[in-house]
């Protein structure tokens, strides 16, 4: 049986991650596991970049992204599976705190989205390639 599974998207993308969402949630389903969506915020903190924003910046832009995630996450499933489900925002870089956040909750899987190949992006996104080839559970990619 699975401890959990989680998904991990991105709020500045839209609705792109919808099918992200539904994907683990099914995979969820199917052993009985948690689902946890995580979000990840950069941190510009003492960097020259965060010397430009003011410094309640970081708060509002965490209570924004949950507040993005949970209409996202009840978008894809709806209001009573939403409830269910842990919402996770965190801050740094999204491949560090989504390996971290796996570790931590033991997940048994991740599921990540990738960008949608073209002619310039034959790859995985950084962030996605990061955690495939570093997490220590399975990772599902949806594309």
């Amino acid at each position: 049986m699975t401890n959990s599974v989680l998904c991990a998207v991105d709020v500045s993308n839209g609705d792109e991650d919808i099918n992200v969402i539904q994907t683990a949630a099914r995979l969820a389903n199917l052993d009985g596991a948690q689902l946890d969506v995580v979000a990840v915020v950069p941190d510009y903190g003492m960097s020259q970049v965060g010397a430009f924003f003011d410094k309640n910046h970081h708060d509002k832009m965490m209570e924004e992204a949950k507040e993005i995630l949970n209409a996202l996450v009840t978008k894809a499933l709806d209001s009573s599976q939403n409830e269910k489900v842990r919402h996770v925002v965190a801050t740094g870089r999204a491949y560090d705190e989504v390996l971290s956040l796996a570790k931590k909750s033991k997940a048994s899987l991740i599921v990540v989205g990738a960008h949608k190949a073209d002619l310039t992006d034959y790859l995985l996104g950084p962030n996605a390639a990061r955690i495939v080839r570093h997490a220590t559970c399975s990772v599902y990619v949806v594309r």
